[in-house]
């Protein structure tokens, strides 16, 4: 699992948020990129079990253990989009190692 977020990103969500403390998590949508029928959601939720963490900019990024399975074998990149103001998420899948 690894999780790439770009400066851009993380000031779209001190500057849209006003948070500190981002949870990273699958929601069920009826559409997806990498799970058919969920798509990446966030909130600002103080977190209770920590499978990963990141810190960008003084921006905690975390996912619950218990949501860990929507991340692994894949690197889920956030990154800002000039050309429409808004944060743009891509996946890319990565060989898992045995």
């Amino acid at each position: 699992m690894l999780i790439s977020i770009d400066e851009k990103a993380a000031k779209w969500f001190t500057n849209e948020f006003e948070i500190n403390t981002v949870r990273m998590f699958p929601q069920y949508s009826g559409f997806g990129e990498k799970h058919k029928g969920f798509s990446l959601a966030f909130s600002a939720e103080a977190p209770s079990n920590v499978g990963f963490t990141k810190e960008i900019n003084g921006i905690n990024f975390y996912v619950e253990g218990n949501d860990v399975w929507f991340f692994e074998d894949t690197e889920t990149c956030l990154s800002f989009n000039d050309d429409i103001n808004e944060i743009q998420i891509t996946f890319k899948e990565t060989m898992a190692i045995n």
